[in-house]
């Protein structure tokens, strides 16, 4: 283990990641990733800002969320969404964490079912696309992200992990294509990271 670690590791590995790195146009896509990420957590911070001052108040809206529903609900709608292509965005169940007694608890429990859902993902892609026009209609939809997850692997799967690139897309494909699925475990894990640095933002905000 020990020997593959230091390989990994290597000068000579190092430059033939880099070499290929280059050619498949990774940093690329990496700096086109990092300006998306940031544009859109400015965005939302400044959206939710505006509406707080002119429109909306978000902390009414937040508590009356709180009071009306139990937090059982909206952690399965949660799942749900994290599943389910991320049809919801995370950050509005984040800001509905920040108004909890405990909301780094309510975060730590949003951010192992967003893992979970991940996973969930992973296995209808290795299951649910034995039914040959379900796995092709699916291929089609979503053909950029198998391409992209083949050509880098884990790299890929970090990124939808801490990237608005949708998590439970990434975790799609790579159980369609049966990514390694001990290596995408660990990969994923970076989810949590991303809910952390979000937390940080909007619980400031509320």
């Amino acid at each position: 283990m020990i020997k593959n670690l230091l390989y990994n590791f290597s000068p000579r590995r190092l430059s033939i990641l880099n070499r290929y790195y280059k050619i498949t146009q990774f940093y690329s896509f990496l700096k086109s990733t990092a300006y998306k990420g940031g544009t859109v957590t400015a965005i939302f911070v400044l959206l939710l800002v505006s509406l707080e001052i002119f429109l909306l108040d978000f902390n009414l809206l937040l508590n009356n969320l709180v009071t009306m529903y139990s937090p059982k609900i909206i952690y399965s709608v949660f799942l749900l969404s994290e599943t389910a292509l991320g049809l919801l965005p995370p950050e509005m169940f984040i800001a509905w964490a920040a108004k909890l007694e405990t909301p780094w608890i309510a975060l730590f429990v949003l951010a192992s079912l967003s893992y979970i859902g991940g996973v969930i993902a992973y296995f209808l892609g290795t299951r649910l696309f034995l039914i040959p026009f379900i796995k092709t209609h699916i291929e089609t939809k979503i053909q950029k992200h198998i391409i992209n997850l083949r050509k880098w692997g884990g790299i890929f799967v970090f990124l939808g992990a801490v990237s608005p690139i949708p998590h439970s897309i990434v975790s799609l494909a790579s159980g369609l294509i049966k990514y390694n699925f001990k290596n995408y475990l660990l990969w994923a894990l970076f989810r949590y990271m991303r809910f952390i640095i979000y937390a940080l933002i909007i619980f400031g905000i509320f």
